[in-house]
């Protein structure tokens, strides 16, 4: 696992006390997640790896798996 893939897990695992959740689990379906924690979870991006969500970014298809949610930090840092 990327250490990026890391890091994000370990934020969300602080929410879904045991349970060892997978980078390709969907973290809406699994009904963990609410308006809450999707709001904490954007704010945790951008403050740890120093990018900005902006309102297009905030597809739900973009934070439903670990996987996406690294995809789109990949996307969204300077190369």
């Amino acid at each position: 696992m990327s250490e990026r893939k890391l890091i994000i897990k370990q934020f969300l695992s602080r929410f879904f006390r045991n349970y060892d959740l997978k980078n390709e689990e969907d973290i809406f379906a699994l009904g963990f997640v609410n308006s809450l924690l999707a709001m904490q979870l954007v704010g945790f991006i951008e403050k740890e790896f120093g990018i900005t969500v902006n309102d297009d970014d905030l597809d739900l298809d973009n934070f439903r798996t670990i996987t996406r949610i690294d995809r789109l930090i990949a996307r969204k840092i300077p190369a």
